[in-house]
């Protein structure tokens, strides 16, 4: 039975370069989390703001789309968020903003939470929601409420490659909520040392600190070695599979979020919905786009 689920997030248009020189444009962001739960066939509450130049695309896009409730999605004036990510030929993707839009209005998303089986943040730019608006949300959702933290920890400036940077106030994003994901990146800079990775060691360390900020779960994405998952006292690591053939990573970690989410809502456990979202997600690597996305979810469901 198909289940309720909230979806917090920026729609971005993308720019993907690789060294080899291949371009790949098109719709990214929070829908790569959509094309998942709407190809499992959930009920989604999407809420983002989205550029008014990119409408007709989004239509285009999510048209078959049936699960996937529009009217958390807000047209703004302006280019919207748009991405540049470049995949060197050695290390790490670097991202570029070149635009964004401005945070959301948690008001809509309050009146709706009643109705949420679960609740999904997914900060894209960092600059989605703001931090009082956010914590209004935790303390009145009734039900497990899902972080992405993402780009919480890169740098907001717009036209230059963005940093990974310390941030103080990463507890109170995190403060009262049921599942957290991150990558290792991530868990550097919320350490304090972001251009340091840490051991697998200190990941467990970590897990078991933000247990004490009432986390139940948290999910560390580890690149190709695949997820280590966390619970109080417990670790479970899921090795990414051998992808048929290899295509665009990009959004990888959100399929593993919509999968390991539809699972957690089912209520599965958390270590098996890894296995789940790890699975799910090693096949979106042989694909592109949000539209492929969607298509993959959708057979395997039917599977």
């Amino acid at each position: 039975m198909s289940k309720n689920l909230g979806l917090i997030g920026s729609i971005t248009y993308d720019e993907i370069t690789y060294a080899s020189g291949d371009l790949i444009t098109g719709l990214g962001g929070v829908l790569y989390q959509a094309a998942v739960l709407c190809g499992l066939e959930e009920e989604v509450f999407l809420h983002a703001h989205l550029s008014e130049e990119l409408v007709d695309k989004v239509e285009r896009t999510v048209e078959n789309w049936t699960t996937l409730h529009k009217e958390g999605i807000l047209s703004v004036s302006g280019p919207g968020n748009q991405v540049h990510l470049h995949y060197p030929k050695e290390g790490e993707r670097i991202e570029t903003l070149k635009s964004v839009v401005e945070p959301l209005d948690p008001d809509p998303i309050l009146k709706g939470l009643d109705q949420m089986a679960m609740l999904i943040l997914v900060i894209n730019s960092g600059l989605d929601i703001q931090l009082p608006d956010w914590q209004r949300i935790v303390h009145a959702a009734s039900c497990p409420v899902w972080v992405d933290i993402h780009s919480l920890f890169l740098t907001k400036w717009l036209g230059v490659p963005r940093k990974y940077s310390y941030l103080p106030e990463w507890k109170d994003w995190v403060e009262g909520i049921s599942y957290l994901q991150a990558n290792v990146k991530e868990v550097a800079s919320m350490l304090g040392h972001p251009q340091t990775l840490p051991s697998e060691a200190e990941l467990i360390q970590f897990g078991e600190a933000v247990f004490d900020l009432r986390v139940k779960a948290v999910f560390l994405t580890l690149g190709k070695e695949g997820v280590l998952a966390l619970k109080p006292g417990e670790s479970f690591k899921v090795a990414a599979g051998q992808a048929e053939r290899v295509v665009d990573t990009t959004g990888c970690g959100d399929v593993f979020c919509g999968g390991t989410v539809v699972k957690l809502a089912s209520g599965e456990d958390a270590f098996e919905a890894t296995r789940f979202g790890v699975e799910l997600a090693t096949k979106a690597a042989g694909v592109k786009g949000v539209a492929e996305t969607f298509k993959l979810a959708s057979e395997h469901k039917r599977l």
